[in-house]
């Protein structure tokens, strides 16, 4: 987005320099020559043109506000994630140390799938 807009400021740059350098710009009977093509616009289409490269200059400008603004969203976002990320690993290390403090339980208070047989239904 940011690429694209600037592009199209160039563009409209480009396009204002070349008519205010035009020798016959400022004249009644301007020609323009572009690509070897030459065109000599009266008032109202020079207007339109004007417009024109006005209107795409504030789009471009518009784009590369909008990207620059996406971009930092898109900053503060993975910022916030990391920081979050941080937060939870270390509460993470902070219950691993507690629960390796703690007194180990013995064997036989462990159930384990299909490995548990009550002693008072089987008498031995």
């Amino acid at each position: 987005m940011i690429v694209l807009g600037l592009v199209l400021v160039l563009i409209a740059t480009g396009a204002i320099v070349v008519a205010a350098m035009e020798p016959s710009a400022t004249a009644t009977d301007a020609s323009f020559t572009i690509l070897n093509y030459s065109f000599a616009p009266n008032h109202l289409e020079m207007f339109v043109a004007g417009a024109v490269v006005a209107a795409v200059l504030l789009i471009g400008i518009a784009m590369v506000n909008s990207g620059a603004r996406r971009a930092s969203v898109r900053r503060r976002e993975s910022r916030h994630n990391r920081h979050e990320a941080a937060r939870l690993e270390e509460e993470k290390r902070a219950l691993e140390r507690r629960l390796e403090h703690e007194v180990p339980r013995q064997n036989h208070d462990r159930l384990v799938a299909g490995s548990h047989r009550r002693t008072e239904d089987h008498p031995a």
